[in-house]
């Protein structure tokens, strides 16, 4: 049986490395996608993701579960992100820099290859990509929290700093505003 993230985070405190190694393999990806979205500039989000897992490290012996090590680890990057827009102000994230060449789908070998279906999807990633920079900053921010932490309204909430009340309404807006601009043409 795998060992959930808080007794991973708990084995860490108590001097397991090896368990910190595992929560970083989990949790690298999404993290670091959840700010990357939030920031302008790769390298200012690189650096950004580095401090807050400095701070996770920093933070471990105060280490106590009261909630899933997942709202955690991201009430500590919303505050290291509020630290860093308070510094340089807010900036949202241009998506068409980060997509590049990502944007575009690897076309599928063979017969299947239909160069209309791919420009459709293309199309369809931009205009989300749009629309989820549009969206206002809380809303967004709570969206990113949902997609790529997995947190329900309770955590969005607690993670921000705001009630669940809150959480969930920027969650609905955010999620109503992305179909809206998906569905239009």
């Amino acid at each position: 049986m795998q060992a959930g993230d808080e007794q991973l985070m708990l084995a860490y405190r108590e001097g397991d490395a090896g368990a910190f190694e595992e929560l970083y393999r989990r949790h690298k990806g999404g993290l670091f996608r959840f700010v990357l979205r939030s920031v302008r500039e790769r390298a200012v989000a690189e650096e950004l993701y580095q401090e807050i897992w400095m701070r996770a490290i920093e933070a471990r012996g105060r280490y106590e579960v009261q909630a899933r090590f997942s709202t955690w680890l991201y009430t500590i990057a919303h505050n290291r992100l509020v630290d860093h827009w308070r510094k340089r102000g807010l900036a949202l994230v241009s998506l068409d820099q980060e997509l590049g060449d990502a944007a575009a789908i690897d076309p599928p070998a063979g017969a299947a290859y239909e160069p209309q279906r791919i420009a459709e999807a293309n199309q369809g990633l931009a205009r989300f990509a749009r629309a989820l920079e549009a969206l206002p900053p809380a809303q967004r921010e709570a969206f990113l929290l949902h997609q790529e932490a997995g947190m329900g309204a309770a955590e969005i909430a607690r993670a921000t700093g705001s009630n669940e009340e809150a959480a969930k309404s920027r969650l609905r807006y955010a999620i109503a505003k992305l179909k809206q601009a998906i569905t239009d043409d």
